[in-house]
């Protein structure tokens, strides 16, 4: 345990020095700024009443679609950087495991996104001076926050599963990018056609157990998805350090 929080600890700290990682933090802390802006006004000030209730959902949605992008271009150097500059070798001698190797790099890049969720956590505060009474509705709000943590979970898992697998991390960034834009947006377009098994490919999507999480339903099944997925990109980057050891 000493090591990955030794492992976590280091990559965190390397976010803060990167220009990469500073741009990933702005940009979605500026755009999400501006889409929670225009949905407190959207449904605030309606000119012939009947305004809706402001919540965090189109935050969230964005989020997730900013995340498709953030992800991989958080966790594209994270191995096949080490890999590129010979420092994996280093690494591999080490008195670590191989899982400890990916869990506390994995744990960096989550304590970074956790980072900027926290200044998220401002909005909430803001939604109670427009919803007086009863206030904000804190299930949905512990839910919104809920489905980010575990699609951010996820997200960062598979993308340094394949960022092992490369000693390119342009390569990683774009196989990264293409498997969640497939999973989050083909995934579920042979359900539209086939009968039999369309469930199975509309479970497949990430949009259709993220969606349910942020709208206030909380699912074994769905969360289950998300872990699923996460113990899946942690076990192919261990995989794969465990491959180079030995080769």
């Amino acid at each position: 345990m000493k090591n990955i929080w030794t492992i976590a600890k280091r990559e965190y700290d390397l976010y803060f020095i990167s220009p990469v990682a500073y741009v990933i933090a702005f940009v979605m802390l500026f755009f999400l700024g501006i889409v929670f802006i225009f949905g407190v006004l959207s449904a605030t000030q309606n000119p012939y009443g009947g305004g809706q209730t402001p919540d965090l959902r189109m935050v969230n949605v964005w989020f997730g679609y900013l995340l498709i992008f953030g992800a991989p271009a958080l966790t594209m150097r994270l191995i096949s950087d080490e890999i590129r500059m010979g420092t994996m070798e280093l690494l591999l001698t080490a008195p670590i495991r191989d899982s400890e190797l990916i869990i506390g790099k994995w744990l960096g890049a989550l304590f970074f996104i956790l980072s900027i969720l926290a200044l998220l956590l401002i909005y909430p505060i803001i939604l109670n001076f427009f919803i007086v009474d009863p206030g904000i509705d804190q299930m949905l709000m512990l839910s919104s926050f809920l489905g980010m943590i575990l699609l951010a979970s996820t997200f960062l898992a598979l993308g340094i599963g394949i960022s092992a697998m490369f000693s390119n991390q342009i390569a990683a960034f774009f196989v990264t990018l293409f498997l969640f834009l497939g999973l989050w947006f083909l995934a579920g377009v042979p359900a539209f056609f086939i009968t039999s098994g369309a469930d199975f490919f509309r479970f497949l999507q990430f949009g259709t157990h993220y969606e349910t999480i942020i709208g206030g339903t909380l699912n074994v099944s769905d969360v289950l998805y998300f872990v699923t997925l996460t113990v899946l990109g942690l076990f192919v980057g261990t995989t794969a350090v465990e491959m180079r050891r030995w080769n």
